[in-house]
């Protein structure tokens, strides 16, 4: 039976309501415009985070961002900074800040089911003296994203306790899923064997993080 993309759709805010039902005043009202001592010790034991971004036409993206906790420095209580590692170049997150700053973030602390999430506006920064603070293995990052917070709120642990995220008993074994290697090969041209591929991923990972 085909897929019908219309079946079942929701396309107003009070059929939307209807379904889900009201938030109580305390979640719908959660949000905070700056930091409190609870997101800066969150901050300083955060190890990893997404940003979400967008183009001036509306093309989105979300892309991972990871380092040693406390990588997200606060710069004040309404201002954050992430470091720019070295990656692959396509440079999609900031491209899209140029020319739209509006930016979502969600950061996950392992072992702590309440994440934190952060909506404001970004720009992107090559001041050495800010960017000192970011040094890791006496490597500065070349770029760093300042986000100005427009709000930040902890969001509810259920999520994470339903996927059983931080479950020491969950992980995926490696062997149940192929190597970056053998993904390459499957879905583009790549000279050499699968295995010479991963051992330059690993190489890279390992000589070349900062």
């Amino acid at each position: 039976m085909p897929f019908d993309a219309n079946a079942g759709t929701v396309s107003d805010k009070e059929s939307l309501r209807e379904i889900v039902g009201h938030p109580l005043p305390h979640i719908a009202n959660k949000e905070m415009h700056a930091m409190d001592k609870h997101f800066l010790h969150y901050l300083a034991l955060c190890p990893f985070l997404c940003i979400s971004t967008a183009d001036a036409e509306g093309n989105q993206d979300v892309s991972p961002r990871g380092d040693p906790p406390g990588f997200v420095k606060a710069l004040d209580e309404r201002t954050i900074l992430i470091p720019d590692r070295k990656g692959n170049r396509r440079v999609d997150t900031m491209r899209n800040i140029l020319e739209n700053p509006k930016v979502g973030l969600i950061l996950f602390v392992p072992g702590i089911e309440e994440v934190v999430r952060i909506n404001g506006s970004a720009r992107l920064t090559d001041d050495k003296a800010l960017l000192a603070q970011c040094e890791v293995n006496g490597t500065l990052p070349n770029l760093g994203i300042v986000v100005d917070i427009d709000d930040i709120f902890f969001h509810c642990p259920k999520a994470i306790i339903r996927s059983k995220l931080w479950d020491p008993e969950t992980p995926i074994e490696r062997s149940q899923f192929p190597s970056f290697g053998q993904i390459i090969h499957d879905q583009r041209e790549e000279p050499g064997t699968v295995e010479e591929t991963d051992a330059r991923i690993a190489k890279a990972n390992r000589e070349t993080l900062y």
